[in-house]
C-alpha cells in the first residue's frame, strides 16, 4: 500500500504543476482553450502509448460501459479549462486551494454513500474533523 501512497503523492504534486504550466501556456499563446487542447493532445498521446504497451484489449468493452461514466471526461476538461483560465489572475495557489476544498467535499460524499462502486467509509465526527483540519491546513498555507 505504501507504493500506492507514493504514486498518489506524485500525482498530487503534479496537479499544481499542471495548473501553473498550462496557465502559463494559455497566457503565452493568448488562449486558455488552445492551451487546454494542446494539454489534452499530449495527454491523449501519452495514454495511448501506455495503453498500447499494457494491452489495448479493454477498448472492446468501452461500448458496453454505462454512458454516465464518460462524464469523467467532461469533468477533467472542465477542471483544465477553468484552472488554465483562472489561475493566471486568481493565482495558482488560490485556484488549487478551492480545487482541494471541492475534492474534500466530494470525496467525503462519494465515500459515505459508496458512489460509483467506491468502498463505503461512513462520515462520522472523527472523519468530519479530519476533513475540516485538512481544509484548515490548506487555508493556512495560502494565508502564510
Amino acid at each position: 500500500m505504501a507504493h500506492y501512497a507514493a504514486i498518489m503523492l506524485l500525482a498530487g504534486i503534479g496537479i499544481p504543476l499542471l495548473a501553473a504550466l498550462n496557465a502559463a501556456l494559455g497566457v503565452r499563446i493568448g488562449s486558455p482553450a488552445a492551451a487546454a487542447t494542446v494539454l489534452f493532445a499530449v495527454a491523449f498521446l501519452t495514454c495511448a502509448v501506455v495503453m498500447v504497451l499494457t494491452g489495448p484489449q479493454a477498448l472492446v468493452k468501452v461500448a458496453a460501459a454505462p454512458r454516465h461514466l464518460f462524464l469523467a471526461g467532461v469533468l477533467i476538461a472542465f477542471y483544465v479549462l477553468t484552472i488554465t483560465y483562472i489561475a493566471p489572475t486568481f493565482g495558482v495557489g488560490n485556484a488549487v486551494f478551492f480545487v482541494l476544498l471541492g475534492q474534500l467535499i466530494s470525496t467525503a460524499a462519494i465515500d459515505h454513500f459508496g458512489l460509483f462502486g467506491a468502498r463505503v467509509t461512513p462520515m462520522d465526527a472523527t472523519r468530519a474533523l479530519g476533513i475540516a483540519l485538512m481544509a484548515a491546513g490548506v487555508f493556512v498555507t495560502q494565508k502564510a
